[in-house]
């Protein structure tokens, strides 16, 4: 019997490896997408008993094209983002674009090569990891805010474009999750007060989230799943 496979971007981040370690668990082929961290995507792809390693940088359309055109998913993860905070007035052009660049267009790229096949192939599933950021708005990340708002637009809409291809598109939003994203975010202990749950996520329970809305809500299309304890409510 083949595999389900599935691709997962940004595997080498905290939520990354959480999420292609709930796939494979379920019995998944993973793809392990890096862009620098190849120390991390090979340790990862020792601990699953499927998978294999690609690379490409988010902000290279034509090496995403190139890596991507050839292969065959079941679901579609796109998680790989970065972080430049700034307030917006001392917010420099490259801060802006580069996040914008990465998070937005690059999902626009890995999805539209990645879409081709699913839609030849009448099936697939595609899961975006957004963030409450996107929903509420947050200080200092006008540009991480604004990329993935728009991820959450571009799924809505693609639900819309690929049912026919009987195609799911869906986004999750992760709100503080124990990671190396949150390391340098000042006062974030002070976060837990506002969260109803009184502590941060977990990196495993968004890969549950994101393995959920992917493979087992069948029927579940243009939706944006909230994960932050209740602190977006």
């Amino acid at each position: 019997m083949e595999l389900k496979k599935v691709l997962v971007t940004g595997a080498t981040g905290s939520i990354g490896e959480a999420i292609v370690k709930e796939y494979a668990k379920n019995g998944y082929f993973v793809y392990i997408h890096y862009n620098s961290n190849k120390q991390k995507a090979e340790e990862l792809l020792e601990s699953i008993e499927h998978g294999e390693i690609i690379t490409f940088n988010m902000k290279d359309k034509e090496s995403i094209k190139s890596t991507l055109e050839d292969i065959n998913v079941d679901v579609l993860v796109n998680n790989a983002g970065i972080i430049k905070d700034n307030l917006f007035f001392f917010m420099d052009d490259e801060e802006w674009e580069d996040v914008i660049n990465t998070n937005l267009n690059g999902i626009y790229h890995v999805t539209k090569t990645i879409s081709k096949n699913m839609m030849m192939n009448k099936r697939g599933s595609i899961v975006n990891v957004a963030s409450i950021s996107g929903i509420t708005g947050n200080q200092g990340q006008a540009n991480y805010s604004a990329s993935k708002g728009g991820v959450i637009a571009f799924t809505k809409t693609l639900a819309i474009e690929l049912g026919r291809y009987n195609i799911r598109v869906n986004a999750i939003a992760p709100g503080i999750i124990e990671s190396e994203m949150i390391e340098n975010i000042p006062n974030v202990k002070e976060m837990k007060k506002a969260i109803p749950l009184k502590r941060f996520g977990k990196a495993e329970e968004v890969a549950k989230c994101a393995y959920f809305i992917g493979v087992d809500a069948s029927y579940v299309s243009g939706e944006v799943l909230n994960i932050s304890g209740g602190m977006v409510r």
